[in-house]
């Protein structure tokens, strides 16, 4: 990795910026796209696939006996670590559920809000040359426990462990569709795939830029999300080689993939980098790792608390803290998707199966979203409910207000109420 040493303060949103291409020139080519599926339906996204995956589908829909074959086609083993991963994903998340809270604001006035889970959503599981099976558990998870009644999931994969992993959570419908014409297809409908409320999952840069565009219509997206990345922050007293791994686990990801470490120590820099040359020749996936470590940075700080603040600018997906003050540090942390403390926390324990969700803000964006969680998947309505004596006490306050605003139809379904009661 380079290192930078002590940039200054000035130079930080260049040497920050991630290794993306204007999104302008990409929503250019995926506007089209979103058209074409609009106007054709299931025939355009027939020959998208076939331009795009090279694959000539007969049916958009998965066939059935790729579906029903999934539970014999993988190992014991795998289903066993599915199970495990979908039992602590669904632990954590059930700790979200809030219960109705009912609230009197004043005597006879009474507020509560409850929750509704979203009746339709769109999973978007990415192909490509990893099977994110794991990406099924994090989306599938919360809305299975939010009651939504249809789930849908678009995949150009027919890997049995997604499959199998769609089954495990519910997923009611399941469609061989990849790219951003996936993305149209579950915002507009087609003649096969249902309109959703809203669209779930992470992708390339251009399944972000089909979300980001529907979202300009007014189609409700999780959060923009594109390509992974990682940012450490470590001292002394971090392992050098366990960080290695960390920030190779990322890059690992693809070539627009991105990691960042942070340190004030500049022989942990150096010595990080010696064994990240070692452990990347020996990665299956060490053609991917090597141009994403070419877009990544090793920035050397002078103080902690400069490194405190960088990391803030940031804004990383995810955020390794292998420093000896890691929770103090931690509550110091004001945008990061998601935090992982210590030496022995790995960001892959997070990916997989210690129960916190996945699907994370990146790009910066974590300075204003959150990651997904029960309440991507439901709406909270409010309920009021006043009593005449209620009325009689809010209505004054009511009355000054509309009148104050010059809305006097406002003010007179108050005050024809109140004086029945008079």
């Amino acid at each position: 990795m380079q290192i930078i040493p002590y940039p200054s303060r000035s130079e930080w949103p260049s040497l920050l910026a991630r290794p993306t291409q204007s999104i302008a020139k990409i929503e250019k080519l995926v506007a089209p796209i979103l058209e074409k599926v609009q106007k054709e339906g299931d025939a355009a996204i027939k020959e998208l696939t076939l331009k795009f995956d090279k694959i000539e589908l007969v049916d958009v829909a998965m066939p059935t006996s790729v579906i029903e074959s999934a539970e014999a086609s993988i190992s014991e083993e795998l289903k066993t670590a599915i199970r495990q991963a979908y039992a602590n994903i669904r632990k954590f998340h059930e700790t979200q559920y809030q219960p109705v809270q009912k609230v009197e604001t004043m005597t006879g006035v009474t507020c509560w809000r409850r929750s509704v889970g979203i009746e339709k959503v769109g999973l978007y599981i990415p192909g490509g040359s990893a099977p994110l099976f794991s990406t099924v558990l994090m989306l599938g998870v919360p809305a299975q426990l939010a009651g939504c009644k249809e789930v849908v999931l678009c995949t150009p994969s027919d890997h049995p462990a997604i499959m199998y992993a769609a089954q495990l959570v519910g997923v009611t419908k399941i469609f061989r569709v990849g790219g951003a014409q996936a993305i149209a297809a579950m915002a507009y409908g087609t003649e096969s795939i249902p309109k959703v409320y809203k669209i779930f999952g992470p992708g390339n840069q251009y399944v972000t830029a089909a979300k980001m565009l529907l979202a300009k219509e007014g189609v409700a997206i999780d959060m923009p999300a594109g390509p992974s990345e990682v940012a450490v922050y470590g001292d002394s007293s971090a392992v050098p080689a366990f960080v290695a791994a960390d920030l190779l686990s990322q890059a690992e990801h693809g070539a627009d993939s991105q990691v960042l470490l942070v340190s004030t120590d500049k022989k942990f820099l150096a010595s990080v980098n010696i064994t990240l040359s070692t452990q990347l020749e020996a990665l299956p996936r060490r053609d991917f790792a090597r141009k994403a470590i070419e877009n990544s940075k090793a920035i050397l700080v002078e103080t902690e608390e400069e490194a405190i603040d960088l990391l803030n600018e940031y804004a990383a997906e995810h955020l390794i803290l292998s420093v000896r003050n890691a929770d103090e540090v931690c509550e110091k942390i004001i945008n990061a998707g998601s935090i992982f403390l210590g030496n022995y926390t790995p960001e892959s324990c997070g990916d997989y199966a210690s129960g916190t969700n996945h699907t994370l803000p990146t790009n910066g964006h974590a300075r204003a979203y959150s990651g997904v969680s029960l309440d991507s998947f439901v709406k909270k309505i409010t309920v009021q409910h006043i009593t005449p004596e209620g009325l009689k006490a809010l209505g004054p306050t009511v009355e000054a207000m509309a009148e104050a605003e010059s809305l006097q139809a406002h003010k007179r379904a108050v005050s024809l109420r109140l004086s029945s009661l008079s």
